[in-house]
């Protein structure tokens, strides 16, 4: 089945216009009609998302990013069970060998719930229990997840704020135990991301060959 981004926004490692260089984001298939370079819908209906180190960065980072995100927010509240679950392959990583491929963010801030990265074939996961709490130190999760190799990954949080990252790759797999964001959260709505995102600042003089690309072969979002 393909992969449908039809709901989602992509934030894109190009620029918005020749006069204002942050990041483009638009609706996932308008991104698949207008940007090419970064996006596309390969024959089996998956979605291959590129991303080179040098390119447009949100006003906050230097860091460029493909990502899907939800459209919309949510509230812990507002379902019993929140959860992202993505099967995708990491085709190529930039020359720091470090990428996030999923979040659980929050409205009108830089600083997520969760982040999940690829480090040196390892998958690790970073969990903030405090709204805008010091930055937590990565946990491993899953090793052994070589480039172009398939795996499987899921973020699962509940109405009371529990969450739970799991991981499969190659007939391995992994869970994280539960974590319990704390009540500075109340209040907050979320949204999840998934894709590459770069974890290496560019500068001027990073070469134009290194960056990410991942295909994203399966993508289930779902409150319920």
């Amino acid at each position: 089945m393909p992969v449908d981004i039809s709901t989602l926004d992509i934030a894109t490692p190009l620029p918005t216009s020749a006069s204002n260089p942050l990041a483009l984001e638009l609706n996932g298939n308008l991104a698949l009609a207008q940007c090419p370079s970064v996006i596309s819908r390969l024959a089996d209906g998956s979605i291959q998302l590129c991303a080179p180190t040098r390119g447009a960065a949100s006003k906050s980072t230097h860091r460029t990013r493909c990502e899907w995100k939800e459209s919309r927010y949510w509230a812990l509240s507002s379902a019993a069970d929140h959860w992202n679950r993505q099967q995708m392959t990491l085709t190529k990583v930039n020359s720091a060998q470090k990428v996030v491929v999923a979040q659980m963010h929050v409205r009108d801030d830089v600083n997520p719930a969760v982040k999940v990265f690829w480090d040196k074939g390892t998958l690790t996961y970073a969990l903030r229990q405090s709204f805008n709490g010091a930055d937590p130190r990565p946990l491993p999760l899953l090793g052994g997840v070589p480039l172009d190799a398939l795996f499987q990954l899921s973020i699962h949080c509940t109405y009371a704020g529990l969450i739970t990252i799991g991981a499969s790759c190659n007939g391995q797999q992994a869970s994280s135990p539960p974590h319990a964001l704390d009540s500075t959260w109340d209040g907050q709505v979320f949204d999840f991301h998934g894709g590459i995102y770069n974890q290496i600042d560019f500068t001027p003089s990073t070469p134009a060959e290194d960056g990410s690309a991942c295909i994203i072969s399966q993508l289930s979002l779902s409150h319920a």
